[in-house]
């Protein structure tokens, strides 16, 4: 399946604009959501290709949105990966186990989220 929408959901600006840039700059279109309600309210009605997550947000953490991501007949389709400060083995299992396909941690290393995405397609 090519990967055509991108939602990246992260409640800081600066980092939804750095990864708004960077994808764009690939031929991405993208979606953008500060929170996990939001990014469950764009998720079901967008139906993006692929959802980039933060975890730690206000409200809703992302660990809880992918779970409702994966578990929801509209959406478990649409891969997840999450994109995060928690750097540990537990947090990267703990993610995984909620229905996210990939676990980077940041400051994230551009070339390796392009290939992540890339060996998606």
């Amino acid at each position: 399946m090519p990967i055509r929408r991108i939602l990246v959901v992260d409640d800081s600006p600066t980092e939804r604009l750095a990864l708004t840039e960077l994808l764009a700059h690939e031929g991405y279109q993208v979606l953008t959501a500060e929170n996990g309600e939001q990014a469950l309210t764009i998720a079901r009605t967008e139906l993006p290709d692929l959802v980039l997550m933060d975890v730690v947000m206000p409200g809703m953490n992302g660990y809880q949105a992918t779970r409702q991501l994966h578990r929801d007949a509209t959406t478990r389709h649409i891969p997840v990966i999450i994109c995060t400060t928690k750097g540990q083995e537990a947090d990267r299992a703990w993610g995984l186990r909620q229905g996210a396909v990939a676990y980077l941690v940041k400051p994230i290393d551009e070339a390796a989220l392009l290939a992540t995405i890339r060996s998606m397609e």
